[in-house]
């Protein structure tokens, strides 16, 4: 089977931005205009496409990223014939719980879509989402939405993204109107005005620019122009003799500057009434990547850990990134996938570099968010979901087992808050396990545990409303009925200072015995560094096979920590010296000695208590303020910024996750109804000691 489409006519992209700034309503009406839906669902009303979970539906939310693929002819082609696109689309959440869907969509996606609110500009998770963008390089145009609502301010979103993103943000089109009497967008490169309409906006409609906008989008082009040439020394060189180019060498120079991340063009419409979503269709098709305009995939040789490239092609061999695990009710565990190079066919065998094992592909979907469509082949640049791998997991390389290579994983944030779980009867007591096991399969920042002290399972994740969402999938599509306790916060430990202590670890027991014995020091690593082990002895003192013995030991007591029994971080250990006896020492006496050493030593380095903070927006109306203010100090906030935002405040604190719960409710009452507040999680810091007391007698 031949490839459909040439690479060159596809485009991966996804939909990203803070909550509630209307992404699957744009995505909903990106479904409609390429003809994948013949009617528009809508988040208010609970019947979309893209939100298909129940739980979507109920909240008005996205949970998961739902990805689809379309076909997009652009709307007004100049000179050359106007070809057919494929898009394949990825919806994300927006709301800070699910952010995981959000990093992994962007680590396969070559161009990205941000959304923002009309009114409220550059919001939280906006930041958030464009610093994982920039972490993994991805292109990206601008969508000023919801413009027809009251307070819309485009001079001011513009504003905010240039000061608060990237500086090098620059509008191509303005809007004709604002708020009630927005009527449609002028393109300020062609200079013509487009207008929507017919039933739902489908026909766009080319005319004159209206005289009273004429002067503003003069001083608008002109700007957008200054911006273009100034990407190329001949056309700026042209352009200061008075040489103006034409209209596809700036498009030209504005998608080769889009694509380098040196220029991003911004938009502006209103989805929910139908305006400005054609044209950012059009905007995908001429300024973002294909995958073919990316460079070469970068990866390692399984043997030899040397630097391997593989290009967008497909006959080059097969490389594959799992980005999602998701179990459906029809067909069992669905492996969502990005083919980096290469063709992968059904009944072939790959190869999980990961894990280092083989499988076979029985069927391959081309997903449209919870329909499927079965496929033979699927090539170079696709995104494609495959029924019943056992053994792959979120960020496993999948590739041509002739030719392996080992792609970057992608790193997820750890968790910061946990809950006790139990099942309230025998029979839900042996299904409950299967369902955490199933859903820590298809999320990786939920994490399942027991506590070894109490027997209790321990499910922990980004939020109280992650947590809640798992715990009532569990109940929907498992079955399985729980009892839930009290939100706890992930306290971690870490060390101070540099300390040095032995573990020596002897005992004779008639017959063979046990000998361990080591130095080690242990010193805070760099923050957010993780754990560092370093093995520095000279002269054999420990034979070389005991050390992984010793690093063994040291990981299980940092898991256990020293002050409250919770894991520690960013911790470096270097084993520097020890003794072994000929005849008794063994892996488990050196297990046992690195453990008493590092607790010993984790002592002795000043070991503390530290806790998450989260980063919070609250909006409230003035009347407020002062009662906002006040609260967030008494629950140990800082309050790092206050600005007006038409007739309401917004301030931005950071304050200790483990002071915020219920905090929606009293926030509620204390502004009577009229407050709201996003929160992330913004870094961890040492608690204060009276708190640490509280912490360790388990008050807190």
């Amino acid at each position: 089977m031949a490839r459909k489409y040439p690479i060159e006519k596809v485009r991966d992209f996804g939909i990203i931005a803070h909550i509630d700034a209307g992404k699957t309503t744009v995505s909903e009406r990106v479904l409609f205009y390429t003809g994948i839906s013949h009617k528009i669902g809508e988040v208010h009303t609970g019947d979309t496409v893209m939100d298909w979970m129940e739980q979507e539906r109920e909240r008005g939310i996205t949970i998961t990223a739902a990805a689809t693929t379309c076909f997009w002819t652009p709307t007004y082609k100049h000179g050359d014939k106007a070809f057919e696109h494929r898009m394949n689309l990825i919806d994300t959440p927006g709301h800070i719980d699910f952010t995981v869907e959000v990093k992994r969509s962007l680590r396969v996606l070559d161009g990205a879509v941000v959304v923002f609110d009309g009114v409220s500009g550059v919001e939280p998770q906006s930041e958030t989402n464009w610093r994982y963008a920039d972490e993994y390089g991805v292109p990206r145009i601008c969508f000023i939405n919801k413009l027809d609502r009251m307070g819309a301010n485009f001079v001011e979103d513009v504003k905010s993204i240039r000061e608060r993103l990237n500086p090098s943000a620059v509008p191509i089109q303005i809007p004709i109107g604002l708020e009630s009497a927005f009527e449609g967008v002028i393109d300020l490169l062609k200079m013509k005005a487009y207008y929507f309409e017919g039933d739902k906006g489908t026909t766009v409609v080319e005319k004159e620019i209206p005289e009273n906008f004429k002067e503003e989008a003069k001083k608008y082009r002109h700007d957008l122009i200054e911006k273009i040439v100034e990407q190329n020394d001949k056309l700026m060189a042209e352009y200061l003799e008075g040489k103006e180019p034409d209209l596809e060498t700036l498009k030209k120079t504005l998608r080769r500057a889009c694509l380098e991340i040196k220029l991003i063009p911004i938009l502006c419409g209103s989805a929910l009434k139908n305006k400005g979503v054609q044209l950012v269709l059009d905007a995908i098709v001429d300024y973002l990547p294909s995958p073919a305009d990316l460079p070469p995939t970068k990866g390692h040789d399984l043997k030899t850990g040397a630097e391997i490239e593989r290009k967008p092609l497909d006959e080059e061999p097969f490389a594959a990134l799992a980005f999602k695990i998701a179990s459906d009710p029809y067909v069992g565990s669905l492996t969502f996938f990005r083919i980096y190079s290469g063709s992968l066919k059904r009944g072939s065998y790959i190869l999980n570099s990961v894990k280092n094992n083989q499988e076979r592909v029985g069927r391959i979907l081309r997903m449209h968010a919870n329909q499927r469509e079965e496929v033979e082949e699927i090539y170079a640049g696709d995104l494609g979901a495959i029924v019943g791998l056992k053994a792959t997991t979120t960020g496993d390389t999948l590739s041509d087992p002739e030719k392996p290579i080992l792609l970057e994983k992608i790193i997820f944030p750890e968790p910061v808050i946990g809950i006790r779980i139990e099942p309230k009867t025998k029979a839900d007591q042996e299904k409950m396990g299967v369902a955490l096991h199933r859903l820590a399969d298809e999320d990786p920042t939920f994490r399942v545990a027991g506590d070894p002290e109490t027997g209790e399972t321990i499910i922990s994740g980004m939020g109280e409303l992650h947590l809640e969402i798992i715990v009532d999938r569990m109940k929907r599509e498992f079955g399985v009925e729980a009892n839930v306790g009290r939100p706890q916060v992930a306290y971690k430990e870490t060390v101070k200072t540099t300390a040095e202590a032995e573990g020596k670890y002897i005992r004779q027991s008639g017959g063979r015995g046990q000998y361990g014995h080591c130095w080690l020091k242990v010193e805070p690593n760099e923050r957010g560094k993780g754990f560092e082990f370093i093995n520095a002895i000279k002269g054999g003192s420990i034979p070389h096979e005991f050390i992984p013995a010793v690093e063994k030991g040291v990981k299980e007591a940092m898991d256990k920590g020293v002050v409250a029994g919770f894991p520690m971080i960013d911790v470096m250990v270097t084993l520097y010296d020890g003794s072994f006896h000929e005849v008794d020492s063994s892996e488990a006496a050196f297990k046992i000695a690195g453990s008493m050493a590092f607790q010993e030593g984790a002592k002795r380095a000043k070991a503390i208590l530290l806790e998450p903070i989260m980063k919070i927006q609250v909006l409230a109306p003035a009347d407020f303020l002062g009662d906002v203010t006040g609260d967030i100090s008494s629950k140990r906030g800082r309050i790092e910024a206050m600005n007006d935002r038409i007739n309401i405040k917004v301030v931005d604190a950071k304050v200790p996750l483990s002071e915020m719960f219920g905090y929606a409710t009293k926030l509620r009452s204390m502004t009577q109804g009229r407050g709201s507040f996003t929160m992330e999680f913004a870094n961890y810091e040492e608690v204060p000691n009276s708190v640490a007391a509280l912490i360790k007698e388990g008050k807190k």
